[in-house]
């Protein structure tokens, strides 16, 4: 987005990218349909950004969703906006839109040179990796777009952090955001469920006066993932950082008041097994009736229809730590604001401009993630064309 940005304002541009192809991650976000954006107002979109809404108001504000699907459909790709909101090319994948855009950039002048990885600076000079050795690279203008720390065969691998920081710069510490997390399951618990999913649920963290999403999770082999996980990965990876675990609440029926479960569970059960019973009153799943023997600190066969009433809306996870960040769909953490002036250049380095998920925020799933990658980008683009016409 840079890029075009700044060949469109007449710039000589190169796009030095370490992977062996453009848009890696791009064609990954893809696979679940492409969320670009999301449709919602304006003040509710910057409001999901949290302490960094501020630092990307004006990014946000300048090159908006409504922009975004300006921009796809400039390219060929007509956008809809689905029953959640959220905002798909109707193609509901990336390739199109990515072969369309590096058409684009290739008439606009745009360079590109692949398989090369960006280590630092010599003086004023790039300096990069390749295959044919040590490259040195001098530029009146860098804009800086290397992503955070998940997917890292994608490209993006967080090792861009230690050349930053020999130069001064601050940025905090890379961590996992929309990921899945760890918990002790018992080995048959693991054995017999992992892969299956648990729909239809309220899941909260602080108890259901607190934080609630509506969502589904997946089991695995270490834990729990899943939408409804990730919309709370934020709480409960801090809370895990600051007393080494955290309780997720986790609701199966939460449409189904407390009495009705009840009532339902009161029902003569004659001589049908437990789980046969719970699968006929309450559509419970398998693996949601696992999850019950799996947490219930007494057999479930002998809890009062009350206290299993209450166990089924409010079943207690108690998780001890993040999934690997390489899993992880967005990572949080990296430069920080205070290092950019307006222009997202660093102060430290004059003539070089940050955009993306290297910068310190997170935002959930829902088409804000690549909305504040596209903004960022379009304004270090802008900020770069600055600097060039005041250096010229």
């Amino acid at each position: 987005m840079a890029a075009e940005v700044l060949a469109r304002g007449g710039a000589d541009v190169a796009v030095y990218d370490r992977m062996p192809s453009a848009g890696r991650k791009f064609l990954m976000a893809g696979r679940g349909g492409l969320n670009l954006t999301h449709g919602e107002d304006l003040a509710t979109f910057l409001a999901r950004y949290g302490a960094a809404a501020p630092a990307l108001r004006a990014a946000i504000g300048t090159f908006t969703p409504d922009a975004v699907r300006a921009w796809a459909e400039e390219l060929g790709q007509e956008t809809f906006v689905g029953s959640s909101g959220r905002v798909f090319p109707r193609a509901m994948k990336a390739s199109p839109l990515l072969r369309a855009w590096l058409r684009r950039l290739d008439a606009a002048g745009v360079r590109f040179a692949f398989r090369h990885r960006w280590v630092g600076w010599d003086a004023e000079r790039l300096t990069f990796d390749t295959s044919a050795g040590a490259l040195a690279v001098e530029a009146e203008a860098t804009v800086l777009a290397l992503g955070g720390a998940s997917w890292p065969r994608l490209g993006s691998d967080g090792a861009w952090v230690k050349p930053l920081t020999r130069v001064g710069v601050t940025v905090a510490p890379l961590v996992p955001a929309n990921c899945g997390f760890v918990l002790n399951w018992s080995e048959h618990f693991r054995t017999r469920f992992a892969g299956q999913p648990l729909k239809r649920l309220a899941l909260a963290f602080g108890g259901f006066g607190g934080h609630v999403v509506r969502g589904e999770a997946v089991v695995t082999e270490a834990g729990l993932e899943g939408g409804g996980i990730y919309a709370l990965s934020a709480p409960l990876r801090e809370a895990i950082a600051e007393s080494g675990e955290a309780t997720l609440t986790i609701a199966m029926r939460p449409d189904m008041a407390t009495a009705e479960l009840e009532r339902r569970l009161s029902a003569p059960r004659g001589k049908q097994s437990l789980s046969n019973f719970l699968r006929k009153v309450l559509s419970l799943a398998p693996a949601e009736i696992g999850l019950l023997h799996e947490v219930s600190a007494q057999p479930l066969a002998t809890l009062e229809p009350a206290m299993l009433a209450q166990l089924i809306n409010a079943v207690p996870i108690r998780l001890t730590a993040t999934a690997p960040i390489a899993r992880a769909i967005s990572t949080a953490g990296g430069v920080a604001f205070d290092e950019l002036d307006t222009r997202f250049m660093l102060r430290r380095r004059p003539g070089v401009f940050v955009a993306g998920e290297m910068l310190d925020w997170e935002a959930p799933t829902g088409g804000y993630l690549l909305q504040a990658s596209f903004a960022t980008g379009a304004a270090a683009g802008q900020g770069a064309l600055k600097w060039l016409s005041r250096s010229a």
